[in-house]
């Protein structure tokens, strides 16, 4: 699909806003049967367009590859099977899971006579930017439409062919579910006006949920007149406590580096008590170096691994998405949480320790949406969590925190409900 010529930016994203906010009001009153047909007939829709979703695709990644675009933007921008696989199959684990809207929580009389409670609501119209990965239309429109609200996606540049072959199918899905197409809506430019736009359009978009890199999101934050849910980047630890099991450490440690190098919970900097050091870090880098990490550390860590550069003080504030680690051997546990409160940026650390009091520590003391004991920063996922999909991963403290599935996706409005009662 071409790009749409738009002369009048504002016009037409004013136009998408106008109606998004009319189809969001017809997916509030939707049914989760209904809201559920649909996501299985996008995962069908999806599965049956295969060849057409990856001939788009392979569009965008030579049209990427020619614009010198490097290799961890590629991997984000590339629709393997695999992944075909996983958009599919999260799109049928969120019809799977229990519909949020209408659920009343908290009901408790009052001396009054009243009761009073809390019931979930969808948020309306969200708005999502994001960068590279097309998987995010698939994923995004399915856990907005479970969660009854309407999407606009305004995907990179990069993946403009892959995002409007996807969305093709996504209205074919809310077609045949009788729900209005333009309860999902990719914006058909890529002019970057049109972000600005949408992220000053209250009137019409509820919140703005940004994925991609740093830039995208400090601008986001800075320039939008609607609530922003977001995480700035992933500086994300692993910590070996002396007390750790060597066999668990050493798989965490790999694994959390490279099982993928481009995403934000990927381990960027491994800390190391000093007492288990010398028997788990020359291991650990023969099997980096196999792989081609290449490996910077601190004056100790140099002196034990030859293969190590010395690292920089950027160095420990640095969310790499490529296959480079920081390394820094400290004294214990109190140091290891200093680090991280210094350096992290509150996504996801964890811990591999046997000893139950340090688990219980970095669990209370280490302030990250996702905190761990033995397992890799991999799984901060919200389809691993089994949240079906996540929207995005949220490093703030309000409204949604960690990977944002379908309860971050809806708010809480206070019901009441009487016989007859009048306040004296």
């Amino acid at each position: 699909m071409s790009e749409r010529p738009i002369t009048n930016i504002e016009a037409y994203m004013q136009d998408l806003g106008r109606r998004a906010r009319e189809s969001s009001r017809a997916l509030a009153r939707a049914s989760t049967r209904q809201k559920n047909a649909a996501l299985t007939a996008i995962a069908d829709a999806i599965d049956q367009q295969r060849e057409l979703i990856t001939t788009a695709n392979q569009v965008d990644l030579e049209l990427g590859r020619a614009k010198g675009l490097d290799a961890a933007l590629l991997d984000r921008l590339e629709l393997t099977p695999g992944r075909l696989d996983s958009m599919i199959e999260g799109l049928r684990q969120i019809a799977a899971l229990p519909d949020p809207v209408g659920a009343i929580t908290d009901l408790d009389y009052r001396p009054s006579g009243i009761q009073v409670g809390r019931m979930r609501v969808p948020l309306g119209v969200v708005g999502i930017i994001y960068e590279s990965r097309p998987n995010v239309t698939a994923d995004a429109a399915g856990l907005c439409l479970k969660a009854g609200n309407a999407t606009l996606l305004r995907g990179g540049s990069e993946a403009f062919e892959s995002n409007q072959a996807i969305a093709d199918s996504i209205h074919q899905g809310l077609t045949a579910a009788d729900l209005p197409s333009d309860a999902v809506q990719v914006v058909a430019t890529t002019d970057r006006a049109a972000v600005g736009s949408m992220i000053t359009m209250p009137e019409f978009v509820d919140v703005i949920i940004p994925r991609g890199g740093k830039g995208l999101i400090e601008r986001i934050s800075r320039e939008a007149r609607v609530p922003v849910i977001k995480h700035l980047d992933g500086i994300c630890h692993v910590f070996i406590d002396a007390h750790a099991d060597l066999e668990k450490a050493f798989a965490i440690a790999l694994n959390a580096k490279t099982q993928r190098y481009g995403t934000c919970n990927t381990m960027e900097t491994l800390l190391v008590d000093e007492a288990i050091a010398p028997r788990i870090l020359p291991r650990l880098a023969t099997a980096y170096v196999e792989q081609a990490v290449e490996l910077r550390g601190c004056p100790r860590t140099c002196e034990l691994i030859t293969e190590a550069h010395p690292a920089t003080d950027a160095d420990w504030d640095t969310e790499y998405l490529a296959p480079i680690l920081s390394i820094r051997i400290v004294p214990g546990l109190d140091v290891a949480i200093d680090h991280i409160a210094r350096h992290g940026s509150a996504h996801t650390d964890s811990i591999v320790t046997e000893d139950y009091s340090h688990a219980r520590r970095f669990l209370r003391e280490v302030d990250s949406s996702s905190v761990m004991v033995n397992a890799s920063t991999r799984f901060a996922d919200g389809f691993e969590y089994g949240l079906g999909a996540e929207i995005g991963i949220s490093t703030d403290k309000f409204h949604a925190r960690g990977p944002v599935g379908l309860e971050g996706l809806t708010s809480v409005k206070f019901v009441v409900l009487g016989n007859g009662e009048i306040r004296t």
